[in-house]
């Protein structure tokens, strides 16, 4: 009765149109209401418990630092690096998106803005030079959702929050997987465009190279340190956020003078914004996780996956399956919270490590990020390119495909995760 409750509540908020942080506090009040325990102070409490945690900082300031590098010229040079060293490859701005889309995401996390970025610059021009703009689209959407995977990873800090876990460790142990995920766009992208007609850019000279690269280096120095501070322990990951804000802005304003502050307003406005957003999201989710546990819902549903405890491949399987059907129909964020609480249980009874688990969670909910009719970074494409959504869907499906694969093979391969997580640790 109390799983019913829980669901029931849920889905009927979310039916009657009520945004997600709210549908998970109506959920809440229904399991008060249900255990014959309503308190309005506890409701308040928990509320302001879930946005108290200090691990929860680095999301505003890891939004900031997407926000200043698009906004202050480093999202730029990145794409004129890279377009000056594979550019004139048949199909070189494809590979251009998806390496620029790799070290944004090794830089905001989000794969909103880095997606937003990315078609911003490449889709003008990928259509001037005759690409299939549909396909495009499709390819520069796949690519921003690596940003929720490579660290430093939003997802993986609400995931962390959620679950109790090391951010570190899940932050480790994403780059392999989302290096994965990079590369097998970077072969969809081949085998869709080795028939292609399109005339490659020029091929720019050594001395060409040599500038593109030099402008572009206080861009790319970025993500090393922050990479490197988080394996060395130079900086926890709240304070890495805080880094990586520090060093765009420096970089923005002072170095290559391309910021100014009317920019700066805009990028600490959408920042906060969206920090508000998932603030109050975590806020309302860990409401209804306390009282998913007060109400001993993971035992049940412990219990009715008992079956499949014993085979954990089967059991990932089908967890899996789960997630990316639950994808379909809501955002990144609410789904990592809805579910976070629920599936952990299962995953300590049946003995899988919840670091690997985490992994394979936030890359699946990352291609919902995809998956119609919600798709969030399908729809910022399809707005930047001024295309139909039925347009970027059908662009999108190779490479959302060649995602999948990744996943079914992590899943069948766990060593994928587990043996390069060792290596960063």
């Amino acid at each position: 009765m109390t799983v019913f409750t829980f669901i029931a509540s849920l889905l009927g908020a979310m039916t009657l149109g009520m945004p997600i942080a709210f549908a998970l506090m109506v959920c809440g009040v229904a399991l008060m209401l249900q255990m014959n325990s309503f308190d309005v102070q506890i409701l308040a409490q928990k509320l302001v418990d879930g946005a108290d945690n200090y691990l929860l900082m680095s999301v505003p300031f890891f939004l900031l630092a997407g926000e200043i590098m698009n906004l202050g010229g480093l999202s730029r040079r990145i794409v004129d690096a890279a377009m000056a060293v594979i550019g004139h490859i048949r199909g070189g701005l494809g590979y251009v998106a998806v390496l620029t889309a790799l070290v944004l995401a090794s830089v905001s996390g989000s794969a909103i803005a880095d997606t937003a970025a990315v078609a911003v610059l490449l889709i003008p021009m990928m259509r001037n030079a005759g690409y299939d703009v549909g396909r495009s689209s499709g390819l520069i959407a796949a690519a921003g959702i690596i940003a929720p995977v490579i660290p430093p990873s939003i997802g993986f800090v609400v995931f962390g929050v959620a679950a109790g876990l090391s951010i570190t460790k899940l932050f480790m142990a994403g780059i392999v997987p989302g290096l994965m995920m990079g590369a097998s766009l970077i072969v969809t992208w081949w085998w869709l465009s080795r028939r292609g007609t399109v005339q490659p850019a020029p091929r720019r000279s050594l001395p060409e190279i040599g500038v593109a690269v030099l402008r572009s280096l206080w861009a790319l120095g970025l993500p090393v340190i922050i990479i490197f501070g988080l394996k060395l322990g130079v900086f926890t990951p709240t304070e890495a956020g805080v880094v990586a804000a520090a060093y765009a802005l420096f970089v923005s304003t002072v170095v290559y003078r391309a910021l100014s502050l009317r920019d700066l307003y805009r990028a600490l406005l959408s920042a906060a914004m969206t920090s508000a957003i998932i603030m109050f999201l975590v806020a309302a989710s860990l409401v209804s996780a306390w009282l998913i546990t007060v109400a001993n819902i993971p035992d049940q549903i412990v219990a009715l996956a008992q079956p499949f405890i014993e085979h954990k491949t089967l059991l990932m399987l089908v967890l899996m399956a789960v997630v990316v059907l639950v994808g379909t129909a809501l955002d990144f964020t609410p789904t990592i919270l809805i579910l976070t609480p629920v599936l952990m249980p299962i995953i300590k009874e049946a003995g899988i490590d919840p670091i690997y688990f985490g992994v394979l969670f936030i890359i699946n909910n990352a291609i919902g990020m995809v998956t119609p009719p919600v798709g969030t970074v399908l729809n910022v494409v399809a707005g930047v390119a001024r295309i139909r959504m039925d347009d970027a869907i059908r662009g999108v499906m190779p490479f959302m495909a060649a995602q999948l694969v990744v996943l079914l093979l992590l899943i069948l391969f766990p060593a994928l995760v587990l043996v390069p997580a060792t290596w960063f640790r």
